[in-house]
């Protein structure tokens, strides 16, 4: 039953998703195919699996009590705040604070989290802003746009 009430709740964000681009309008692209296929490609796959999950489901799983539920909780919050810091406080900042609750929640100490989460948020936006070339948001309070 939790198999399938997930594939219907995801499906229905899927159609979400798929609404969504196919308001992208681009006045010109430089590929055959433009923005929209690859979300599209992505819907439809995630559709398929939806549907096998709809119609064949697994087991029931064993939810998480306790101890565990709370971590998973965490994590979930942990993960829709740096969603919402992202821009805010910018790619460094956000992923040093959800790497250090994910330290924290995983059993680290504060001081092997605070270390585990600057080199991360340092290292990622070296490879990433420098190396490939990417841009990452420096954060509003920062003066980032």
């Amino acid at each position: 039953m939790s198999d399938r009430l997930f594939a219907s709740l995801w499906l229905f964000i899927i159609a979400l998703i798929a609404w969504m681009t196919w308001q992208i309008e681009v006045p010109f692209s430089y590929e055959p195919i433009g923005p929209r296929a690859f979300p599209w490609l992505l819907c439809a796959g995630m559709a398929l699996a939806c549907v096998r999950l709809m119609f064949r489901p697994g087991a029931e799983p064993k939810w998480p009590r306790g101890e565990l539920l709370w971590k998973s909780a965490l994590l979930l919050v942990a993960l829709v705040g740096y969603a919402f810091l992202f821009e805010i406080l910018g790619f460094v900042v956000a992923t040093i604070l959800v790497s250090v609750a994910v330290g924290r929640s995983f059993g680290g100490t504060w001081r092997a989290s605070l270390i585990a989460g600057v080199g991360l948020g340092i290292s990622l936006w070296i490879l990433f802003d420098k190396l490939l070339d990417v841009t990452l948001p420096v954060g509003r309070i920062f003066g980032g746009a």
